[in-house]
């Protein structure tokens, strides 16, 4: 759907954008994340043009964006941003209708787009469609922000930061709605965060930045067990301070609670599966053979793993 190829983005013979390269799945939730100055924004900005790459190619549908209507293609990508930029002086159905205007729409088929929309996010069409803007709450406001980028059905969704200005409770209602959208309208969504837990909830793959660059691609399972570097390892830890990855039989094995001295038994377990897997399975079996090998783990060899798991953990809150 959306493709990079060896994009660069300079200013002053300056990289902010370097050797980016990867593709974005049509339908695909996609999160761009990472510190403040990675890159991300001015990622999302290039894929419609309001920032021009500085050498590669981004290409939509195989076609390289630079060979679009810039027009045209501005209007099959909507555009949801943190500041909301609804006009004030507008009621709710102007701001939203403002692209299908501008496409020349039927009025039947603006004002039955409008109730769809408002709908959508459990907003009633009619008690809304002709307030001004400046009587919703931040929440409201963001609501027909996102409403307004689907107005004209496009096939592209970028957003940028657009919840971080939000209460919690507004924020998480707010990612609820646009998932549950993105699900019906199979839009293909380029989101921007900062926030891990935002791209844990949200995206169905997150590409993890840093200096422009890329440090990882992958879904939040991929990223959370089997982080790419150190870099990736301290950003999870950062923004997720209370996340531990599940332990594995390879602690166990790594950690040496395992007794090798013994004949194998018949009951065995993959090193890749987690201890969860494995105290189900050692309340079945006094003992069980790590796949591969000759070692055994029994129940005390759980248990001693388990108290030593427990102490670490105690300290580290000390």
């Amino acid at each position: 759907m959306i493709q990079f190829e060896k994009v660069y983005k300079r200013y002053n013979d300056q990289a902010v954008v370097s050797d980016f390269s990867l593709e974005i799945k049509e339908g695909e939730f996609f999160v761009l994340i990472g510190p403040s100055g990675s890159g991300k924004t001015t990622t999302l900005k290039m894929i419609n043009q309001l920032i021009d790459l500085s050498e590669g190619y981004i290409r939509i549908e195989g076609k390289p964006i630079s060979d679009y209507d810039l027009q045209e293609l501005r209007w099959n990508i909507g555009y949801v941003l943190q500041q909301i930029a609804l006009f004030p002086n507008m009621t709710i159905e102007e701001n939203i209708l403002v692209v299908p205007e501008m496409k020349k729409w039927s009025k039947e088929d603006m004002r039955n787009r409008v109730a769809e929309l408002l709908e959508s996010v459990g907003m009633d069409p009619e008690s809304y469609r002709h307030r001004k803007t400046s009587e919703l709450s931040g929440g409201e406001q963001q609501r027909i922000g996102v409403v307004r980028a689907l107005a004209a059905d496009p096939d592209i969704i970028l957003m940028d930061e657009p919840f971080s200005a939000l209460d919690p409770i507004t924020r998480n209602n707010l990612q609820k709605d646009v998932l549950k959208l993105q699900r019906q309208l199979k839009k293909t969504v380029v989101f921007v965060t900062h926030d891990m837990q935002e791209a844990i909830s949200l995206g169905d793959r997150i590409c993890l930045m840093n200096k422009g660059k890329i440090e990882q691609v992958g879904t939040a399972e991929e990223i959370l067990k089997q982080p790419a570097n150190d870099f990736v390892r301290e950003f999870i830890q950062t923004g997720l301070p209370n996340y531990q990855e599940e332990k594995t039989v390879q602690d166990l094995v790594e950690k040496g609670y395992v007794d090798q001295t013994v004949e194998p038994t018949s009951a065995i377990i993959a090193t890749t599966e987690t201890v969860k897997t494995l105290t189900i399975l050692l309340s079945e079996h006094e003992a069980i053979t790590v796949e591969g090998t000759n070692a055994v783990i029994t129940k005390a060899h759980l248990v001693s793993f388990l108290a030593e798991e427990a102490a670490s953990s105690k300290e580290d809150n000390i």
